[in-house]
């Protein structure tokens, strides 16, 4: 049950960081999704997958929580409105709904096997390789945005 309800909050939390407008409300509910996925694969026995996650996950917040901060403009009234993030939550919810209350049968004789660490890095190998690229190419890409606000700013 513990699986489900994770899985549930990564949906949803994933959808908040999508559809909140302010920069650290968004970089919050990514925060929450990171660390629910990486909870969510401790819980499943993969620990070098879960400390991997967390761990990426918390030098793209650092990331994000600088550049968000830097380069957002500041307004004064930006808190979201009640209705809108009900809105999100509950679209979250109906996304996650069928992964919590459908079961799926596996088959019977599978092409991986060993334990589900073991299967989850070799299935995911180009996948966590490409994370990390995502990641730099997001640093990267700030870094140059502020270098150039500098530079302008000193002119």
């Amino acid at each position: 049950m513990i699986i489900e309800i994770l899985a549930a909050g990564i949906v949803v939390s994933a959808c908040l960081a999508v559809f909140v407008d302010e920069a650290v409300y968004a970089v919050t509910a990514l925060a929450g999704t990171f660390m629910m996925t990486s909870l969510l694969y401790a819980f499943d026995g993969a620990v070098f997958a879960a400390v991997f996650q967390f761990v990426l996950g918390v030098g793209t917040l650092a990331v994000l929580f600088l550049s968000g901060e830097t380069l957002s403009e500041k307004t004064v009234s930006a808190k979201p409105s009640t209705k809108s993030l009900l809105v999100v939550v509950a679209s979250g919810v109906l996304l996650s709904l069928p992964a919590v209350l459908l079961t799926v049968s596996s088959p019977k004789k599978t092409a991986y096997s060993g334990s589900f660490s073991q299967v989850l890095w070799q299935l995911r190998a180009a996948d966590v390789i490409i994370q990390g690229l995502v990641v730099l190419t997001v640093a990267l890409g700030i870094f140059i945005v502020l270098y150039e606000k500098k530079t302008r700013s000193g002119e």
